[in-house]
């Protein structure tokens, strides 16, 4: 189990890092790294961690995708629970590590109208 689950969370974690990552480079860029840019980095990072990891868990990488596995009968029900908790651990990862990482005010463009960044 703890492979399975750990290959949700780490592709799960890559999808959000390198998804975060583009938008915010593309802010801070003035739009270097284009929408289609960025809609790439998501799409490149899924086929490469279906490639890399997929026979390992089956590459979910959303909990709406277990869902519906489980609800089709294609997932077992000790496993639901699981790969529904795994994604959003390592989303929350990607997401303090990106906020981490990041300089003070490099966001200002991601922030609400009347607002600062964070």
């Amino acid at each position: 189990m703890g492979k399975r689950i750990g290959a949700e969370r780490f592709g799960t974690f890559a999808l959000v890092f390198a998804g975060t990552a583009a938008i915010t480079i593309d802010r801070g860029s003035g739009g270097a790294v284009t929408r289609v840019g960025v809609g790439l980095s998501f799409g490149l990072v899924v086929l490469a961690l279906v490639y890399a990891r997929g026979d390992v868990s089956g590459a979910h990488l959303n909990p709406a995708v277990t869902l519906g596995f489980f609800a089709a009968r294609r997932l077992e029900g000790r496993w639901a629970g699981p790969y529904i908790v795994a994604p959003g651990a390592g989303a929350l990862a990607a997401v303090l590590l990106c906020r981490g990482l990041r300089e003070p005010g490099c966001c200002a463009s991601c922030a609400p109208q009347g607002q600062e960044a964070p």
